[in-house]
């Protein structure tokens, strides 16, 4: 039995405006390889630490593959480069239970 896999994003964007882009390209990435967005940049509290996103997005996938599938797809390439120049993306993938 495969486990999810979830990719977390801390985004930042100087251009919301032009991000919309980025969203609808991501979107149709994230549905071709069976993902499903958990978190897309509602607010948040922090409990401790000192981490701060200014957009935090949780994705989660069918298994490993999938979302490995998705990032390298022809499809999400499209929307890395729609944000290209305008945000700065930490990710990170991790596998569930």
């Amino acid at each position: 039995m495969s486990k999810p896999a979830y990719i977390v994003v801390d985004a930042r964007s100087s251009d919301p405006q032009r991000m919309a882009e980025y969203r609808r390209l991501s979107q149709i990435a994230v549905d071709k390889f069976g993902g499903r967005f958990l978190v897309r940049g509602n607010p948040y509290e922090v409990l401790e630490g000192n981490w701060q996103p200014q957009r935090l997005v949780v994705v989660m996938f069918p298994d490993l593959e999938a979302a490995k599938a998705f990032y390298d797809s022809p499809e999400y390439l499209a929307a890395r480069q729609a944000r290209a120049g305008i945000a700065d993306f930490d990710m990170l993938l991790v596998e569930g239970y």
